[in-house]
């Protein structure tokens, strides 16, 4: 009779070869051999295995950021301080109302987001009343509309800090700046009738964009030339992933400036202006990816 088989010593996860799949011998997860390529993304990817599933840590990773992508959207939005912030810069500022009375109402009836309350209608009136008597020098080149929209995070975080250094550039270029109005529950339609009834020249609206698993606080800025109700989104411009993670709000406010002043000069906007702004950052200029050895 031959002698037993000498026992398996365990290993660690340390010895494992990438790629390699789990045995009886080795019950550990098995790491993905694309790994190195999480330290220039923070999407989703390279997250290994154990058999036929995904890791423990990767699973509750997963369900973590989905649950921040419902609070956020879920979220109540509080524009006192983004106000005061617009105040002490020296904007000024108007609140309104869609009418989506509430956020149910607001993620339900799409259509009650594009369109102003009763009550705001007659404020907007009595504010277009004097923004277009003949006292006043002309009618403002930029409206901008602040929104929480499905992320109230995004406007309460970068919203100041995009506007701020836009209006400046703006404002250095001639640009004639309007009141700024804050409007819960609305969507990007609404700056339609907002800028029509003060007769800009173009309207800016930066929201809260719909949250993604892993970034639930993402602005969006969408502008229109010459805002009517016959707008469509093909007459918008937008720039998104406005955060700290993905475009810095003080690049957004660049990005935004150029092609509103870049629309101004050519009489173009939406699917016609075209973005051909040299990058800031050449993409020849970023390190070679290599597999590390």
């Amino acid at each position: 009779m031959s002698p037993p088989p000498a026992p398996v010593p365990p290993a660690s996860p340390a010895e494992f070869s990438e790629g390699s799949a789990p045995t009886a011998s080795h019950p550990f997860p098995t790491p993905d051999p694309w790994a190195y390529l999480q330290h220039f993304t923070a999407a989703r990817i390279a997250l290994g295995r154990t058999g036929a599933s995904q890791p423990t840590a990767a699973v509750l990773d997963f369900r973590l950021s989905h649950a921040r992508a419902r609070d956020a959207v879920l979220a109540p939005f509080d524009p006192a301080p983004l106000v005061a912030s617009l105040a002490a810069a020296g904007l000024v500022t108007h609140t309104l109302a869609s009418a989506a009375c509430d956020r149910r109402t607001y993620l339900l009836r799409p259509d009650l987001g594009r369109q102003l309350d009763p009550a705001s209608r007659k404020t907007l009136a009595t504010l277009a009343a004097a923004a277009l008597a003949p006292a006043t020098p002309s009618a403002p080149d930029l409206v901008v509309i602040i929104s929480d929209g499905l992320a109230a995070a995004a406007a309460e975080r970068h919203a100041f800090a995009t506007l701020l250094p836009l209006v400046a550039e703006l404002g250095a270029a001639g640009w004639r700046i309007g009141p700024v109005f804050i409007v819960p529950l609305a969507r990007v339609k609404l700056q339609d009738e907002l800028g029509a009834a003060l007769g800009a020249r173009y309207t800016l609206m930066l929201l809260g964009e719909r949250p993604g698993l892993g970034t639930p606080d993402s602005l969006g800025a969408y502008f229109t030339a010459h805002p009517a109700s016959e707008r469509t989104d093909a007459d918008r411009n937008c720039v998104s992933n406005i955060r700290r993670e993905g475009l810095p709000p003080a690049q957004a406010a660049a990005k935004l400036a150029w092609l509103l002043l870049e629309s101004a000069r050519t009489g173009l906007a939406g699917v016609l202006l075209k973005d051909n702004q040299a990058p800031s950052h050449p993409t020849a200029s970023l390190p070679a990816l290599s597999h590390p050895a």
